[in-house]
């Protein structure tokens, strides 16, 4: 039997579903959305017929009652032999709130216009899924072709070997922890380019902010010491059949001192597997 990947898409109303599933589909995935998870086994035996090979489904809460027990009929498909991945999208509540406002769409569980409750309530709906997911992605502050990209990216570095793939996420600690983060490390510490008035509109991408940041006892003391345990770190997570690792390096505000640190790891470890980074907060104020 022709070895089948099944790519299924779940995750929050609003946190980008559909983006990820129109971009499978322009990597050659046939995708079938709102599907209930009882009429998995019929698809995939229409879908042999056809000896297609990739596959994105997406599955939410719009499917009502069909969602429970989604989570068994996954795992009937990989014990079935085929490959299985559950991608996970999520965002923070405000920035959902957010996006529901400016689209002017509905909530499928605000039936009485709550959109706040109507999270809190699809949240606790998707709690097995977010359990049995592979990967998980935070879309706060990714535009539709931030996400696009960074999706397009990992597709590709998945087509061109199968190494692990790790993400270094620079975040502000007053926005919140990535919730896809599997490593945390904390920065609020070391010295704060913030407030060097002629630092403070720049960001750590800029040079003089990242020898602020890095080039002072305990700015490469840490550096020296986070690079050394995360040389350590991800062949054997590789090994052991880690697919996807979230680093996430946090400040106060997410725009110096994280950004200036993320880069320099990203660079000194690009050797280790597939490397990518992100600036969560970089841009954003208050």
């Amino acid at each position: 039997m022709t070895e089948v990947n099944f790519v299924v898409v779940t995750g929050m109303s609003g946190a980008g579903r559909t983006t990820v599933l129109r971009a499978l589909e322009d990597h050659g995935y046939f995708c079938v959305d709102n599907l209930p998870p009882p009429l998995i086994p019929g698809l995939v035996e229409l879908l042999d017929t056809q000896q297609l090979t990739r596959i994105g489904l997406g599955i939410d809460v719009r499917t009502g009652s069909f969602l429970e027990g989604a989570e068994g009929h996954l795992k009937e498909l990989s014990l079935g032999g085929r490959r299985v991945e559950v991608l996970f999208l999520e965002a923070q509540d405000g920035e959902l709130i957010r996006r529901f406002s400016e689209t002017r769409r509905a909530h499928p569980l605000a039936a009485a216009g709550d959109v706040p409750a109507a999270i809190e309530q699809e949240r606790a709906r998707l709690a097995p899924l977010r359990m049995r997911a592979d990967r998980i992605i935070d879309t706060t502050g990714l535009s539709v072709h931030d996400l696009r990209r960074q999706l397009s990216e990992q597709l590709t570095r998945g087509e061109d070997g199968g190494r692990m793939q790790v993400r270094f996420v620079s975040f502000g600690f007053k926005f919140g922890l990535p919730v896809d983060a599997d490593l945390v490390f904390d920065l609020r510490y070391l010295p704060n380019p913030y407030f060097v008035p002629e630092l403070r509109p720049k960001s750590g991408l800029d040079p003089d902010v990242a020898n602020f940041v890095l080039q002072n006892e305990a700015g490469q003391a840490l550096f020296v010491q986070l690079k050394g345990l995360l040389a350590h770190l991800l062949p054997r997570y590789e090994k052991e059949g880690k697919s996807y690792l979230t680093v996430a390096v946090g400040c106060t505000g997410g725009r110096h001192r994280s950004v200036a640190m993320a880069e320099a790891l990203k660079a000194s470890l690009d050797g280790l597997g597939n490397i990518a980074v992100q600036h969560r907060d970089s841009v954003r104020h208050g």
